[in-house]
């Protein structure tokens, strides 16, 4: 192995279910001691990831690499290697202390011995009572529980109950530790207390804690390093302050706190244009490129717009304003776009600011996609277009200039020569705003469940999942949420095709 401190490495892992991939294709190196997040939204494939480190589950395909040993296929309690869980099964009819030495109970560990040969060999014992209640302890120690050994579980906390999980885990000595959302069944005071007691936790023990979360502030809070999913792919590796201010796209920047996100255009050297107005960046791109940027609502500086007004600067009026302890909230409106602000001054409702962002807080992000493209689609012998088995209709006399299509759906070619495109295979793009999302299923070509939507100032960027694993993004002024049930429409005349190959192979006599 390349780095020595690595400890655990995911090498190509990917893990499907009855054909339907949760876990893409991941690597993954993590270093000794370290405190490692798995951050994503629900069904994004981190718990699977966790359980694939801790051998619950067996990779579809990929190494899972234990310093440096194939442990693929190892079994979970043969693996240095334990799991807290968001539901702790505790043994109820067992106090915290018997709780705590449960697993140390029924463990052997090798010790060697002479025999009557001369030869050494291993055998197996069970902890001593006194080395039972000296791990017990020091675990319960680590924990803060020490004084209450003898408690019933069921008059302990929550936090309290947490706790004695974490306890029955270190016991152990483990290498790793791994953490399912520990805290998801925490109130919100007693989940922040946790989040440091877990880092506290994490710098006594010194070893390596792969802690699985899909709260922002808990990854923000506890971790060393992030990992964002989604959809089954690693978006972004690094750490907090990293994956905070220099998020790689739209997705991590909507994930990780609060963001202002815009299509934007490059028009000059270290010069990008949006809300209509350019701003000096210190990111570089092409002249001309569409890209999108982020703008932390804390990064954007607010002036009161006097008597005298600068036409040439950037000005918004406020139209929402909340008072959030610290600072203010503030919704402004440039022209059709929102704008997020936070500050600790006190401007007026409905009054106007000036808006600026200093040119390192304009995070550039490169435009991962600008059309929805469908590399496999084909068209059937009715000149419909095949979208993931979803049928649209479409102009297939785009394919060859000058042509029209006759009654017999043969595509005529302008010099007479007849064409039969049934089964060609073609590309098939989309524009974003060419869709129309409807409510409910069955209204319109494809039924699909809304999977993501992302604010971009003056329209929701939505990405529609159908049941075929393809994904539709939707440029939209309607607010969607994840999980509504929809379909999706597209006009014949706003399905752009390429042909695959020459069509003089579809001619026909």
């Amino acid at each position: 192995m390349a780095n020595k401190n690595c400890i655990i490495s995911l090498q190509g892992v990917t893990k499907s279910f009855d054909g339907n991939t949760v876990v893409d294709d991941i690597s993954l190196d993590i270093t000794k001691g370290e405190f490692v997040t798995l951050l994503g939204p629900s069904g994004c494939g981190k718990t699977t990831t966790l359980r694939m480190i801790a051998g619950f589950d067996t990779p579809t395909s990929g190494q899972i690499l234990l310093n440096g040993e194939d442990i693929t296929r190892i079994p979970p309690h043969k693996r240095p290697i334990n799991t807290v869980f968001q539901r702790y099964a505790l043994f109820p009819y067992l106090d915290v202390y018997d709780n705590v030495a449960f697993g140390l109970k029924l463990k052997k560990i090798p010790y060697e011995v002479t025999n009557k040969k001369g030869e050494v060999v291993t055998k197996y014992r069970h902890f001593t009572r006194q080395e039972i209640d000296e791990k017990v302890m020091r675990a319960l120690k680590i924990i803060d529980l020490e004084d209450l050994e003898n408690r019933d579980i069921s008059t302990l906390s929550g936090g309290q109950q947490q706790r004695v999980a974490i306890a029955r885990a270190i016991v152990n000595e483990p290498e790793i530790l791994l953490l399912d959302e520990p805290l998801g069944a925490l109130d919100l005071k007693m989940r922040k207390e946790m989040q440091l007691e877990l880092k506290e936790m994490h710098k006594k023990l010194g070893i390596t804690f792969i802690y699985v979360t899909h709260d922002q502030e808990e990854a923000l809070t506890m971790s060393d390093t992030i990992v964002v999913m989604n959809g089954g792919i690693i978006q972004q590796m690094g750490s907090p302050i990293d994956i905070y201010n220099e998020p790689v796209n739209a997705f991590v920047a909507n994930f990780i706190g609060e963001s202002n996100i815009y299509n934007a255009t490059m028009v000059g050297k270290l010069k990008v244009k949006f809300l209509n107005h350019v701003f000096d960046c210190i990111d570089d791109f092409s002249l001309n490129e569409k890209v999108e940027v982020v703008v932390r609502p804390e990064d954007v500086e607010m002036t009161k717009v006097g008597k005298s007004v600068d036409e040439d600067r950037l000005k918004g009026k406020i139209v929402t304003k909340i008072f959030k302890g610290i600072h203010y909230e503030y919704v402004l409106m440039v022209g059709k776009s929102e704008v997020v602000a936070q500050s600790t001054k006190d401007y007026e409702l409905d009054s106007f600011v000036y808006i600026d962002v200093e040119p390192e807080n304009i995070q550039i992000m490169k435009k991962t996609t600008t059309t929805n493209t469908y590399p496999e689609a084909y068209l059937d012998k009715n000149n419909k277009l095949i979208i993931s088995d979803t049928e649209f209709d479409v102009d297939i006399a785009q394919l060859l200039k000058g042509s029209h299509v006759d009654d017999l759906l043969y595509l005529i070619g302008p010099d007479g020569k007849k064409y039969d495109l049934d089964d060609a295979d073609v590309i098939a793009s989309i524009d974003f705003n060419a869709i129309e999302i409807v409510d409910g299923y069955d209204n319109g070509n494809a039924n699909g469940v809304v999977i993501e939507t992302i604010y971009k100032g003056d329209h929701y960027s939505v990405l529609v999942r159908t049941a075929e694993e393809e994904d539709f993004i939707i440029d939209t002024v309607d607010t969607w949420n994840e999980g509504d049930l929809v379909s999706v429409k597209v006009a014949p005349e706003k399905i752009h095709l390429t042909l695959k190959g020459d069509i003089s192979k579809y001619e026909v006599e």
